[in-house]
């Protein structure tokens, strides 16, 4: 028995054993006469020839926590061999992944050839040091005036999409995907899209492929597509073979990265399923104690590094179970990322798509990443305004149900009819409509005319000499009085 590999110091060596004492659900427990390296890549060959492949979740002087990638069905306790490989799970890189569509463990699904790799990288990757971590500050334009005018999204920000079941989050994903690019960059050159999704049905599947072929986005994008009728286990290295190609087209490539995950949820549903298996003590609602950890150890693998050209901005796809946002999936997402998008059951029941809710949205970084130099100079101080117009619309709209419209003054019908008109005007977009941040910011000056300038508060005089124009003016100028 020789050594095959070394790791972090620990020589990992090739060894195979007949020794499975029992199968739980995913898992397999094996009786070993030496410890093995965490996450060791092993392959197992069941009594009538078929190989399946695992890796190694627990380990200790005489037993080894096994799991299984194609799940244990078939396997028996007495004619099941197990070869520990020596070597952990690694993704094949090179540019040859753009354009290529995956499996949930990195095996091409497009019937096209397997990568000629210049590397093979370890997916347990390394979360970015802080001390290397530089705080995001560039904007990235989506084409969604939604995100872009109001919860503004920055290149290697980490910016979380709530959602719920049968909400048109695939829809704004692939639109996301299509659109967005980083402002001043080389244009498709210095820009990916790196796309995972775990659980997802075959039509949907169909659809994000399609999407992508049709846009011609599949030209600088990376698909690793996990289905529901797929080992569900496979959702475990869906996240991490994504932002294992994301960080190679980033750090080595020097290209800005936007990476798209969807469904963290199912990812979190596996994690429990895995908890259980072991026996371990439940957490929240039964799920395992160790998910913020484990969530954490994906999220922060984006960001930008100082000395690196490349960066990775990360939007992970969240379906909340029951539209509950206190659940603790979207809850320790929160902790360890900047902010949120939140998908509103209520606009969608209305028609509106994209249907995004920016009062319950929030972009933590996003201040950073706009203004002179970066979008435009009253960029921060219309959104400022939009907000506390459409907060203030949302609750006259709320009134007016109780005690009628015809017993609201003036101001109060201008407000009830700004915010009609932020719905219908400037959160409503086509799936395929991209709106430059210029025709964004000239959407949210129109918004603006109707309102009285004395209640313009929150943006200042000289953005107001230079940009406000009063509706009465602008119908004359048009000619309509």
């Amino acid at each position: 028995m020789s050594p095959e590999t070394v790791d972090n110091g620990i020589i990992m060596t090739a060894k195979s054993y007949k020794t499975v004492t029992k199968v739980a659900g995913p898992l397999i427990f094996l009786k070993v006469d030496s410890p093995v390296a965490y996450g060791e890549f092993v392959e197992i060959t069941l009594p009538d020839g078929e190989l399946r492949k695992g890796k190694v979740l627990e380990t200790h002087e005489d037993l080894n926590v096994i799991l299984v990638f194609e799940g244990t069905s078939g396997i028996d306790t007495k004619e099941t061999a197990v070869r520990h490989t020596g070597d952990v799970i690694r993704l094949p890189v090179s540019t040859g992944l753009l354009g290529r569509v995956f499996n949930g463990i990195g095996a091409p699904r497009d019937g096209g050839p397997k990568i000629i790799p210049d590397d093979h990288v370890e997916i347990n990757g390394e979360t970015i040091n802080p001390f290397r971590r530089v705080k995001p500050k560039e904007f990235m334009q989506t084409g969604i005036s939604a995100i872009d005018g109001m919860i503004p999204l920055v290149r290697g920000q980490k910016l979380p999409i709530f959602s719920g079941s049968g909400l048109p989050h695939n829809e704004l994903a692939v639109q996301l995907a299509r659109q967005a690019k980083v402002l001043g960059g080389k244009g498709r050159d210095d820009f990916a899209v790196v796309f995972g999704a775990m659980g997802i049905t075959n039509d949907d599947a169909a659809f994000f492929t399609e999407s992508f072929e049709k846009s011609g986005a599949i030209e600088r994008s990376v698909l690793f597509l996990n289905l529901a009728d797929e080992p569900a286990i496979e959702r475990l290295t869906t996240p991490k073979m994504a932002l294992t190609a994301a960080e190679f087209l980033a750090f080595k490539c020097g290209m800005h990265v936007l990476v798209i995950l969807t469904d963290m949820t199912n990812y979190c549903e596996t994690l429990r399923q895995v908890a259980a298996a072991r026996e371990e003590v439940p957490g929240r609602r039964g799920y395992p104690g160790y998910m913020y950890t484990d969530l954490a150890t994906i999220y922060e693998r984006a960001g930008v590094v100082g000395e690196l050209k490349g960066s990775i901005t990360l939007i992970p796809i969240l379906t909340l179970p029951g539209d509950d946002i206190t659940h603790p999936i979207p809850d320790l997402t929160g902790y360890v990322t900047e902010g949120q998008v939140t998908i509103s059951r209520e606009l969608h029941n209305r028609g509106l798509y994209p249907p995004i809710d920016v009062l319950k949205s929030l972009s933590r970084l996003g201040s950073g990443g706009i203004g002179s130099g970066k979008t435009r100079e009253d960029h921060k101080d219309l959104v400022n305004q939009l907000f506390a117009f459409y907060a203030e619309g949302v609750e006259v709209r709320n009134l007016s149900s109780i005690v009628g419209e015809e017993s609201l003054g003036d101001y109060e019908r201008k407000l009830l009819e700004f915010a009609k008109r932020f719905e219908d005007e400037f959160l409503r977009q086509g799936p395929g409509e991209n709106r430059s941040i210029d025709a964004t910011l000239g959407l949210c000056w129109k918004l603006l005319g109707p309102m009285p300038e004395s209640e313009l508060k929150r943006i200042r005089p000289e953005f107001l000499k230079k940009y406000y124009v009063p509706e009465q003016k602008s119908r004359a100028d048009s000619g309509e009085l």
